[in-house]
């Protein structure tokens, strides 16, 4: 895959969509990742504004993001946001699937890269998991196990089709389970909340 590094490119988000980010509560509890992140878009220039912008209450202002080029096919060297440039960097070495963040202020921010065209239910179950307190799984762990959860899914409702095709013949097939998502800090969407830091969260692509 050959990668283009646009050294002139500034790019805005349309205005009015905000990054679609989860993030793990503050807690002493230090885990792989920070959080996760499902851009709209593979266009860094036009994504990383409203990702800053999202994470400045938090972290602090962020300065540099470091990515692997394989799922960016045009990485800027620097993208103008709000009152400063961010400056981009990238590392074949580093895990595909994951963005870091380096603030001035708070350190370092690693979030999951959800692919755009991710579908809005496996979307959340990985906005889920990597928001979890002191996980030990890493980007690339999630992404495998969550493309097994949603192969899994698709295996059951096709068992499921077969069965009633042919009229419910036999025992119903049984579903795999799921589990319960956990609670956890969603930046981008509305939130209801529950007793403690525990929320219900409905997405908005």
């Amino acid at each position: 895959m050959t990668t283009t590094l646009d050294r002139t490119a500034n790019r805005a988000l349309s205005p009015g969509l905000r990054a679609r980010l989860s993030l793990t509560p503050k807690t002493t509890l230090a885990g792989r990742l920070d959080g996760a992140w499902w851009p709209r878009s593979r266009d860094l220039a036009a994504e990383l504004p409203a990702l800053a912008d999202a994470l400045e209450g938090r972290w602090g202002r962020i300065t540099r993001v470091l990515v692997n080029p394989g799922h960016w096919p045009v990485v800027p060297h620097k993208v103008a946001v709000t009152g400063h440039v961010l400056h981009v960097g990238w590392f074949t070495e580093q895990d595909p699937d994951k963005v870091i963040l380096l603030s001035y202020t708070t350190g370092r921010c690693d979030l999951l890269v959800i692919p755009p065209e991710t579908e809005p239910a496996s979307a959340a179950r990985l906005m889920t998991a990597a928001a979890l307190p002191g996980s030990i799984l890493t980007a690339g762990s999630l992404m495998s196990g969550e493309a097994a959860t949603s192969r899994r899914m698709r295996e059951a409702r096709s068992s499921e089709d077969t069965w009633e095709s042919e009229g419910g013949a036999g025992p119903p097939p049984q579903p795999y389970p799921t589990a319960h998502p956990a609670a956890h800090p969603v930046v981008g969407a509305r939130m209801i909340p529950l007793p403690g830091y525990m929320r219900v969260t409905t997405w908005r692509p």
